[in-house]
């Protein structure tokens, strides 16, 4: 008994000491925020290729806010999975409210994901229904798992929430095909959230605005993953099919929009994608190509 315990102790001081080595604060990236005017923002980063964590603003990371848009990942892998849509060219009719000229149109998940239109996405959930999407959030653990209220709000009025460091946690798991998804499922979400190529990076994210009743201030996402490409090594080539490696990079960033009545929303959806570029080409995941 007393060996066991020991064994056990030295596992616990010896993982400690091991993701003591691996996680790392970056006090330097909050300058890519207060250069915008941001004072309440942070960023996480899992370095897939070197098993490390990179973070700024460790406490913000871990507080759970509503997922806004960003849960349209989640939401399309349900509806492909049960299946109320059977792929990504699923089309639902324009209810014919105006709301934006974006939106205003019949639309396939694929462009509804693109243009992130929330009501394509409402209307989804309520095909899903409560128990399908109440399971799925059980399995995958999904944040606080809170479906509650109204099944095509609960993501909106703040019901949900989750953390930028379990944003990081369930995109890690969608890359690798680990959900509680088929293969297939996953696939074609990930294809769906390829926003830019380029010869030395693939880069794939969803956005999220986040605006519950009663919040102080908005909330800002942008999560999801960078493919850093690098061509092998001619001794590499020999013992690979492909002459490319592909390094993953998963990430979530989130800020609090100034309280204001004057926001200017075309201004901060530039703004965070200037933040998460300015990261990602700090740290490496983003390179000049050669």
């Amino acid at each position: 008994m007393r060996i066991r315990l020991y064994i056990s102790i030295l596992s616990v001081l010896l993982i400690t000491a091991c993701k003591d080595t691996r996680i790392h604060e970056h006090e330097e990236w909050a300058t890519f925020f207060t250069e915008k005017g941001i004072e309440d923002g942070c960023f996480i980063m899992r370095d897939h290729n070197h098993e490390t964590v990179h973070y700024y603003n460790k406490e913000r990371t871990i507080t759970r806010f509503t997922p806004a848009s960003t849960f349209k990942i989640f939401n399309s892998l349900v509806a492909l999975e049960i299946p109320k849509a059977p792929d990504e060219q699923f089309l639902i009719v324009w209810d014919s409210v105006n709301r934006r000229p974006e939106w205003d149109k019949d639309l396939t998940m694929r462009e509804a994901f693109t243009v992130s239109s929330v009501p394509y996405y409402q209307e989804m959930a309520r095909r899903i229904g409560f128990d399908y999407m109440q399971h799925f959030l059980d399995t995958a653990n999904y944040g606080n798992r809170n479906a509650g209220g109204a099944i095509d709000e609960f993501w909106l009025n703040d019901s949900l929430q989750i953390s930028a460091d379990e944003q990081v946690g369930f995109l890690k798991k969608l890359y690798f095909n680990e959900l509680p998804f088929s293969e297939r499922s996953q696939r074609i979400v990930r294809s769906m959230m390829l926003r830019e190529q380029k010869d030395n990076y693939n880069l794939y994210y969803k956005t999220g605005w986040g605006a519950p009743n009663g919040a102080e201030k908005e909330t800002i996402w942008i999560v999801g993953f960078i493919e850093r490409i690098a061509k092998m090594e001619e001794h590499e080539k020999s013992m690979n099919k492909s002459d490319i490696r592909k390094y993953p990079y998963f990430f979530a960033l989130n800020f609090s929009l100034p309280s204001s009545n004057d926001i200017d929303y075309a201004k901060y959806t530039a703004i965070r994608e200037d933040i998460l570029k300015g990261i990602l080409k700090d740290y490496g995941a983003i390179t000049t190509a050669k």
